[in-house]
């Protein structure tokens, strides 16, 4: 027969257990529901201002290389590549992108999207978007390859 103590020892160690096993699943939850929501609310709230009329109306994707604007996005861009803010899937939950606000650009959030043109999109890669973490790459990427990138954007990461 074992003591009365063993009991309530085996009882502790077991309700202890418990609340260790629900405590990792609340943290669990919470760390998925963070991440989940790191890119933003779809649509995104922003207040860029608007590329000027000649440009905003602007779209040379046609003629652009969507292959050279994937390479720049995942890999090339100077300081970084695009994907590190805004994700391999363009979604906004790049390494880096979590710790920007207001969170980057969720290209994937149609109805962000559906309301901005190429021409708005070139300008805003080319000098930047103040009061957010997108810098200009107008000394660092040639006209050419930021068509590229907003080809590559529109064509595979918009939905």
């Amino acid at each position: 027969m074992k003591p009365e103590y063993s009991v309530n020892a085996t009882e502790k160690e077991d309700s202890m257990k418990k609340l260790m096993i629900l405590s990792l699943l609340m943290f669990f939850t919470l760390f998925v529901v963070g991440s989940a929501t790191a890119g933003g609310p779809c649509p995104q709230p922003r207040k860029t201002k608007a590329a000027p009329g000649n440009i905003v109306k602007m779209d040379k994707t046609a003629k652009a290389n969507l292959k050279n604007g994937k390479k720049i996005f995942t890999k090339t861009a100077k300081p970084m590549a695009c994907k590190m803010c805004h994700g391999v899937k363009g979604d906004g939950k790049g390494k880096l992108g979590k710790a920007l606000k207001p969170s980057p650009r969720d290209f994937t959030c149609a109805a962000t999207m559906k309301n901005i043109s190429a021409g708005q999109m070139f300008h805003v890669i080319k000098k930047g978007s103040p009061g957010t973490g997108m810098v200009a790459h107008g000394k660092s990427m040639k006209d050419k390859e930021i068509w590229d990138v907003v080809k590559y954007i529109r064509s595979d990461l918009m939905k």
